[in-house]
Formats: C-alpha cells, sequence, structure tokens
C-alpha cells in the first residue's frame, strides 16, 4: 500500500476521478513535452459521460494553460477501455500537426493517475505481511501492543503527522468555508446551499436532535464546497469528502478531543481506505458510490470509535458495518454533478458512522462478516452493477428531468 499522503490529497473539488486526476496527468504529461503548444485529449468512458458536469474540460485546460499551451478535447462515452473506465488519451502535436508523444492514463480514484505500465509499480510502503489486509493489521497490532495509527507512524515515521496537520487544517477551513457561503452552486441543477441554514438550525436544537444535526451540517459544508470547486481533501474520494471532516470536527468540538487524538484518528481511518484502495476500489465508475461515500462512511466509523475509546476490533466492527450498510450503493448523479445524491448522501453517511461506532462499542467487537470480506463483497457487487449506474449518467436519479 502507498502512503497515506496518496490516499489523503488537499486539492480542489468538484471530483477526484474527474477533475484532480485529469489536472494531474494533464499537468504530468507537459512536463514531459515542454515547449509543445497544442496538445489533444480524448476522454473515454465514464470519463467522457459525466466530465462536463464535473469540470474535467476546465481542470485539461487550466493544466495546459499553466504550461503556456492549449488543449483539444474530444469526448467518447460509449467506448470503454479495458482497464479502468476513467480513460483519457492524451497527445502531443508538433507544428505540421503530427503527433510526437501520446500516453493514455487512468483516473482510478482519489485522484490517482496510472498507466498500464505503472500500474503494478506503484510506491508502496506498507509491507503486506504486516498491513495486506485488515486481518492482517489486527494480528500484528495484537502481537505487538499496538493501535492501528500506531503502525502508521512505526511505517512512515512521524513526518506523516506534519502532513496530517495540514489534511487537519484544510478540513477545518473547507467546513468554515461551507458554514457561512450561502447561495446556488454552479452546474444547472440551481441546488442551492443548504448548510449554513442548517447549522444555525442545528445550534438550537437540544439533545439527541443537536447530535444528529450538527455533523449533518459540517458534512453538507464541506461537500457543498466541493460541489463549488472549493479546496478540500479527498477521504479517500471529492465525492465523499465530507464524511470524516464532518465526524472528526463533531467529536473534536462537542466531545472537546484534543487535536492530537484527531490526528490519530486521521492515521487510523487513512488505514482503512488505503486496505480497500488496495484489496478494492475507491472509484465510483468502477464500483459505484458504495466505493466512495461507503468507503468514506467506513474511514469515519473507525476514526470514531477510537475516539470513543473502542479497541482495535471495535474499529474495525465499526469500519466493516461502513462497507456493509452501503453495499449495491449506485454512483447516477444528477447532470453528472456532485449534488444529487451526493451532497444529501455525505451528510446521511457522517450520522450513520457515528451510529456504526456506537453500535460497535456496544459489543465486544466480535461480529460474522469481517471487514476484509466486505471489501470482497463490495467488489463483487459493483462489477456486477450494470454499468449504467456506475458513473455515466445513463440510468437511475441521473434520468430525472
Amino acid at each position: 500500500m502507498e502512503s497515506l499522503k496518496e490516499l489523503y490529497r488537499i486539492g480542489y473539488g468538484p471530483s477526484s476521478s474527474h477533475t484532480m486526476g485529469p489536472r494531474s496527468a494533464m499537468e504530468r504529461f507537459c512536463s514531459r513535452n515542454p515547449g509543445i503548444k497544442t496538445f489533444e485529449a480524448e476522454l473515454y468512458g465514464s470519463l467522457a459521460a459525466t466530465g462536463k458536469g464535473h469540470l474535467t474540460d476546465r481542470a485539461l485546460r487550466e493544466a495546459a494553460a499553466g504550461a503556456g499551451a492549449k488543449v483539444e478535447i474530444a469526448w467518447f462515452p460509449e467506448t470503454f477501455k479495458p482497464f479502468h473506465p476513467n480513460a483519457l488519451t492524451l497527445k502531443a502535436l508538433g507544428e505540421d500537426g503530427s503527433v510526437t508523444d501520446e500516453e493514455t492514463y487512468y483516473s482510478v480514484g482519489g485522484g490517482r493517475i496510472v498507466t498500464e505500465d505503472s500500474h503494478e509499480a506503484s510506491s508502496d510502503v506498507y509491507p503486506k505481511e504486516k498491513c495486506g489486509s485488515f486481518a492482517k493489521l489486527l494480528a500484528y497490532c495484537e502481537e505487538e501492543g499496538l493501535q492501528v495509527w500506531e503502525v502508521v507512524l512505526e511505517v512512515e515515521g512521524q513526518g506523516i503527522m506534519d502532513y496530517m496537520k495540514d489534511v487537519w487544517e484544510t478540513m477545518k477551513a473547507a467546513i468554515s468555508r461551507g458554514l457561512n457561503n450561502e447561495g446556488v452552486l454552479p452546474g444547472g441543477l440551481k441546488l442551492q446551499r443548504k448548510a449554513a441554514q442548517y447549522y444555525a438550525k442545528a445550534r438550537d436544537f437540544k439533545g439527541t436532535f443537536a447530535g444528529n444535526a450538527l455533523p449533518l451540517a459540517y458534512a453538507l459544508a464541506v461537500s457543498e464546497e466541493n460541489a463549488g470547486g472549493g479546496q478540500i481533501v479527498t477521504a479517500p474520494t471529492c465525492g465523499s469528502c465530507g464524511i470524516l471532516p464532518a465526524v472528526l470536527y463533531y467529536l473534536a468540538t462537542d466531545n472537546e478531543v484534543a487535536e492530537i487524538r484527531i490526528l490519530r484518528a486521521l492515521l487510523t481511518a487513512g488505514m482503512i481506505g488505503n486496505i480497500v484502495k488496495e484489496n478494492g476500489s475507491i472509484s465510483g465508475a468502477e464500483v459505484g458510490c458504495q466505493g466512495e461515500v461507503g468507503v468514506a462512511c467506513a474511514m469515519a466509523g473507525g476514526a470514531a470509535a477510537q475516539l470513543l475509546g473502542g479497541t482495535i476490533h471495535q474499529v474495525e466492527y465499526a469500519a466493516e458495518m461502513g462497507l456493509e450498510h452501503h453495499l449495491g450503493l449506485t454512483c447516477d448523479p444528477m447532470k453528472g454533478l456532485v449534488q444529487i445524491p451526493c451532497i444529501e448522501r455525505n451528510a446521511m453517511a457522517a450520522m450513520r458512522a457515528l451510529d456504526h461506532a456506537l453500535y460497535a462499542l456496544m459489543g465486544d467487537g466480535r461480529h460474522k462478516v469481517s471487514f476484509d470480506a466486505a471489501v470482497e463483497v463490495m467488489m463483487e457487487t459493483g462489477q456486477a452493477l450494470p454499468s449504467l449506474y456506475r458513473e455515466t449518467s445513463m440510468g437511475g436519479l441521473a434520468l430525472i428531468k
């Protein structure tokens, strides 16, 4: 598995796979072709089907402009490359219009870009014998008497905590902006921002309602910022970026949890997401929204269980429920925008993550379905979903006028 820096990417929305990933690919291709003034970009499959709603074209043009070039874009939504549904081929053109260089990139989720040749040669830092699955991670923790977050420090060193501070500050800033921004989100759905209004009401609630309403408002704040192209952290994706910050911010403020414990919880959540990324998928185009909102809910549930005093087995149980109870969730956003149903899903999953943590803490952590088994079933379910329910805008809610 790669460093948590690869999972938690700080960038701009609205989509990690459709905005952040293509921008990264364009920047990488421009840097290897200095002096080229004209590029071509061919977008395939899901990347083409919902690319305009996700501002893929804008990301490519901005990246090319940063290198003093322009890019011509062609869309092929019905052509799917076998390696991954999110594919783009970039071409460098000489002065005579001939192709001087060409590369196909795949945006595999969470802002990560790979080629077929480089996919297997990823920069793994976590040894598989310790962290190749949640079962191996638990066994190692038990053997050494460690918490999950301590394994991250053991592998990545104390330097990862500095990055987690940047991650946490970015998350908090997104919540702050989102709670104060108002108006209509861009994209054509004319969807009003709701976080400010919901937060104002949530502060007046007492008891149980307050406990539910506040994290809901925080999740809306970050998700709306993402939909508006604001700066967020992939956790594990842009489309699911509101869940983990909402849960952690709620526990930090309402339960007065110290920042150092929040940073450790980010490490634990990162390991949960990393295991899914390694053995499953966090790409909505590949497995549906269960790979985005479902994984984010698992990360937040596990982090919350740790912060509330849970054992490593209760952390695993809370995370497993995040996957299990989102199995089969489709990715069919209206107009290809990360707005409906994405924003509401973030809010609901944040509340559900807290429920999962509570449920896990009520028992001793023993349960029938393991986290690793849930990852396997998530992949099977995602691959069995018809492609029109995997970020193509060809089915489900995407067809509602």
